[in-house]
C-alpha cells in the first residue's frame, strides 16, 4: 500500500467522523442547507471508502460500529418518532394497552400514567398524540426493553433503544454477508447497506426500527436459501412483527415453493421453458403443500405474537390506525401527487381518499403480475421481486418517509439493481419541508429527487435488459 493511499483511507476515516458527529449534536432539522451540505459530504466519503481497494472487511465492519457509536449519546435530531416509543413502553411496563388509549386522552384529563408524561406528549406532538399507535408486538417488546432499564430517563430510553438499533444492523451484517456468500456475490456488497450514511443518520441516529424488521427479514431469507423454511416462516412472522410492510411480500414466495420443471417443454423463440398457460413453471403438490404450511406457519405466528394485545377494541383502532396513512397522510409521494394534481384540476379538491383506495389495488395487481409471469425461481430472482413489488408500492403511496428506503435499499445488495443507493442519496431534499414553519413541502425538491431516481432506474432497467440480451 503506497503511503498516499494510506493517509488517502485516515483522511477520509477522520473528515467522516467529523462530520457524523457534526450530524448528531450541532445540527437542527430546520437548517436544510447546513443539512444538504454534511449529507452530500457523508455520502462523497461513503463513496470512497467503498471504492477504495486498501481497505479489508474487517477494518470496515470497524467503520460500521464506530459511526454508529459516534451518535450513541445524541437526542435525534430529524425525527420526533422516539417520544412515541417510550411513552409505549412504559405504558406497557404499567400494565396499560398501548394500542387501547391516546396520550391526548390523559393530557386533557390531566392523568400522567407514566413518568415525564408531559414531556413526552410535548416531544411527539399532537398529531402524533391524537392517534393510535401503530407499532407491533415485537417492536413493542423492544420499546419496553427500554422502559425496563430507564424508566424514569428519556435520555436513558434513548441510549437504551439505540443500543438495540444496533445490534440489528449487525445481524444485518452477519446474515447479510453469510447470504451474499451463499449467493456466489461479492462480501463487499453489503456495505452498500451497513456503511451507508442514510442508514446511519436514518436508523441509528433517528431512532427508527428498520433495522430490526430487516434483521428478522434478512435471517429469514438465509434460512429458506438453507430448505430451512419452517424457521424461514417464523422469522418472516417476526419480522412482520415489528414493521408490517413484509406482509406484502407473501405472494412472491410462491414459485420458490410450488415449482417445478416442466416434462413436457414447448420452446418458444426466446429459448425459455414455457407450459401451456404461458408460465415458465408448473406446480408441484408436495411444493403447494409446502408453500400453505409456510403461509401457515408465518401467519399463526404473527396471531399469537399479537393475541396478548388482543381485544375488540385493538382490531378497530389498530385498523383505523394503519388506515390513516392511505387515507390521510401525504409526505414525498410521486406519482401520487400528480394524481391528485389531475383531480383538483377536474374535481376542484384532493382526492387523497380515493386515490389512497386505489393504489393499494395498483399494488396488489403488480404482485400478482410478477408472483406469477415472472421468474422467481432462484434466491436472487426472488429478491428481485421483492425489491421492485416494495418499490412500485412507494411510488404509488401517498407517503414515502425518508426511512421508508431501509428496506429496498438492504434487498438491492442482493441483486443487480443499484438505484435504491441513489434513492437513498437524493432522499434528503424531502427534508427541505422542515425548513419551513409549520412544515410544508416545496414540490421542486421533491421532483429533483424522482427525476435523478427514475432517471436512473430506467438506465439501470435498460443496462439489465441489454445484459441479458446478450447472455442469450
Amino acid at each position: 500500500m503506497s503511503s498516499f493511499t494510506k493517509y488517502k483511507d485516515v483522511f477520509l476515516i477522520l473528515i467522516s467522523t467529523l462530520l457524523y458527529v457534526t450530524f448528531a449534536y450541532y445540527l437542527e432539522r430546520t437548517e436544510f442547507y447546513k443539512l444538504l451540505f454534511l449529507w452530500f459530504s457523508l455520502f462523497t466519503c461513503f463513496f470512497f471508502l467503498i471504492k477504495s481497494k486498501s481497505i479489508n472487511t474487517s477494518t470496515l465492519i470497524g467503520l460500521v460500529i464506530l459511526f454508529r457509536l459516534i451518535f450513541l449519546f445524541a437526542i435525534p435530531n430529524l425525527s420526533q418518532d422516539f417520544y412515541r416509543f417510550i411513552w409505549d413502553g412504559r405504558m406497557i411496563l404499567e400494565g396499560l394497552n398501548p394500542y387501547l388509549s391516546l396520550p391526548e386522552t390523559y393530557i386533557k384529563q390531566g392523568i400522567h400514567p407514566i413518568p415525564e408524561t408531559s414531556n413526552l406528549y410535548a416531544g411527539m406532538g399532537e398529531m402524533n398524540g391524537s392517534h393510535y399507535t401503530n407499532y407491533p408486538p415485537i417492536n413493542q417488546l423492544c420499546f419496553i426493553i427500554a422502559a425496563l432499564f430507564a424508566s424514569k430517563s428519556i435520555f436513558g430510553s434513548i441510549v437504551v433503544l439505540r443500543l438495540i438499533i444496533i445490534l440489528a444492523d449487525i445481524g444485518i451484517l452477519y446474515f447479510g454477508k453469510k447470504l451474499l456468500e451463499r449467493l456466489n456475490l461479492p462480501v463487499k456488497n453489503i456495505f452498500l447497506y451497513a456503511l451507508n450514511p442514510f442508514i446511519i443518520i436514518e436508523m441509528t441516529g433517528n431512532l427508527h426500527f428498520e433495522p430490526v424488521m430487516l434483521f428478522f427479514l434478512i435471517w429469514s431469507l438465509y434460512k429458506l436459501h438453507q430448505q430451512k423454511w419452517i424457521w424461514a416462516a417464523v422469522l418472516l412472522a417476526c419480522s412482520v412483527s415489528v414493521k408490517l410492510i413484509p406482509l406484502l411480500f407473501l405472494p412472491l414466495f410462491f414459485q420458490w415453493f410450488v415449482q417445478k420443471s416442466s416434462n413436457k417443454k414447448e420452446v418458444t423463440s426466446s429459448n425459455t421453458t414455457r407450459n401451456s398457460f404461458g408460465l415458465k413453471w408448473i406446480p408441484s403438490f408436495s411444493g403447494i403443500k409446502k408453500l400453505i404450511g409456510f403461509y401457515a406457519i408465518t401467519l399463526t405466528t404473527i396471531i399469537i405474537l399479537f393475541l396478548p394485545f388482543y381485544s375488540s377494541e385493538f382490531i378497530n383502532n389498530y385498523a383505523n390506525s394503519v388506515g390513516l396513512w392511505f387515507r390521510n397522510f401525504e409526505f414525498n409521494a410521486s406519482f401520487y401527487y400528480i394524481f391528485r394534481e389531475i383531480g383538483y384540476q377536474f374535481r376542484g379538491y384532493n382526492e387523497i381518499a380515493i386515490i389512497g383506495k386505489i393504489t393499494p389495488i395498483l399494488t396488489i395487481l403488480f404482485l400478482i403480475i410478477i408472483t406469477f409471469f415472472r421468474q422467481n425461481k432462484s434466491m436472487i430472482q426472488l429478491i428481485t421481486a421483492l425489491l421492485f413489488g416494495l418499490c412500485f408500492y412507494y411510488f404509488t403511496a401517498t407517503t414515502v418517509h425518508p426511512w421508508y428506503l431501509a428496506t429496498p435499499l438492504v434487498l438491492s445488495v442482493f441483486t443487480k439493481y443499484r438505484f435504491p443507493v441513489i434513492w437513498t442519496i437524493v432522499i434528503i431534499f424531502s427534508y427541505q419541508a422542515y425548513a419551513n414553519t409549520p412544515w410544508k413541502e416545496n414540490l421542486w425538491f421533491v421532483g429533483i429527487e424522482y427525476v435523478i431516481l427514475y432517471g436512473f432506474l430506467i438506465f439501470e432497467l435498460l443496462k439489465n435488459r441489454q445484459y441479458y440480451k446478450i447472455v442469450k
